[in-house]
């Protein structure tokens, strides 16, 4: 166990199960949970507390206030504004979580924080711009969740259908987490193999149109989700333990978070997902995917979708 110290900034269903998920998995030595409802705070933190019998190593989870974030490793930021049931548009989030994530920050660095913001907030890729420019960190150390977890989406969805491991599959989905979102088809590999030659070997389980089908199938999991239990959270809470797993234990993993670009894929000023290795400095290099030029041509797109959303804050 890393004997570090990661503050999760809202006690909803999403802060609450990336500090499980993290005890389950003995990430840090101590975890805090900060939400202005401070009874809701102490309560999930005293429940997981009373579960570290049965796990295999002790993590303190306690509640605490912004004083927490001046020595710790890592500040998660997980509240939100709550969007109407039957919703499929991040970008309602925008005008609540604008002003939570600026009070957040603010309280944050009147701490004198000095380690990584990884936000969750949706819209994700303006939110982490917008940390960005409030907190004045380095950009490197502002990493939004992007599309990790739409990546995992994915992989389940192809895996399911040609029954391998997810986990063998190599394949991402860039730019925003939203819906201009698109796979990165050229560069997937499953097993090594080119992934157009497994579809084309899968024909008669695959169907029409894998390509559209998966990407659709990616993009409204979690929707289908979110509408039918009103929220999505162990996904999430696993991918963004994964980030931090990443980042405490120096792992350089390569996950395809949101990320700043100042040239990379010839595009600037925007923060968006992109395949990223990930340490303990925080996002220490973007991977530059060979793309098609269609795929380019979207990506770019996308891109220009978010920096319009930026400049309006």
């Amino acid at each position: 166990m890393n004997r570090g110290k990661v503050v999760i900034v809202g006690a909803g269903s999403v802060g609450t199960a990336i500090a499980y998920s993290m005890v389950n998995q003995c990430i840090c030595e101590e975890i805090v949970i900060i939400d202005l409802n401070h009874a809701k705070a102490y309560a999930e933190s005293l429940d997981m507390m009373h579960s570290m019998e049965f796990m295999n190593t002790k993590t303190l989870v306690r509640e605490g206030d912004y004083n927490d974030c001046s020595d710790a490793d890592i500040v998660v930021i997980s509240a939100s504004m709550p969007v109407p049931k039957e919703s499929n548009d991040r970008m309602k989030f925008l005008d609540g979580s604008k002003k939570i994530v600026k009070s957040i920050v603010a309280n944050v660095m009147e701490n004198n924080f000095n380690g990584i913001f990884i936000v969750v907030t949706n819209p994700v890729d303006v939110m982490s711009y917008y940390v960005w420019k409030l907190s004045g960190l380095s950009a490197n150390r502002i990493i939004g969740s992007g599309t990790t977890l739409d990546t995992a989406r994915l992989h389940y969805y192809i895996a399911k259908t040609i029954d391998v491991d997810p986990r063998s599959i190599n394949a991402f989905i860039i730019g925003e987490h939203g819906d201009t979102e698109l796979v990165s088809w050229s560069t997937a590999t499953i097993g090594g193999k080119d992934i157009k030659n497994v579809f084309d070997d899968n024909k008669n389980r695959i169907g029409e149109d894998p390509y559209n089908n998966f990407l659709k199938l990616t993009a409204h999991g979690g929707w289908d989700i979110f509408n039918k239990k009103g929220n999505t959270s162990f996904g999430i809470a696993a991918s963004v333990t994964g980030i931090i797993k990443s980042i405490l234990f120096d792992e350089n993993r390569i996950y395809p978070v949101s990320v700043y670009l100042d040239g990379e894929y010839d595009i600037y000023d925007v923060f968006t997902s992109v395949p990223t290795i990930v340490n303990r400095t925080g996002a220490k290099e973007i991977v530059e995917l060979n793309l098609t030029e269609e795929e380019y041509k979207n990506f770019k797109y996308s891109c220009d979708t978010l920096k319009e959303k930026c400049n309006n804050l």
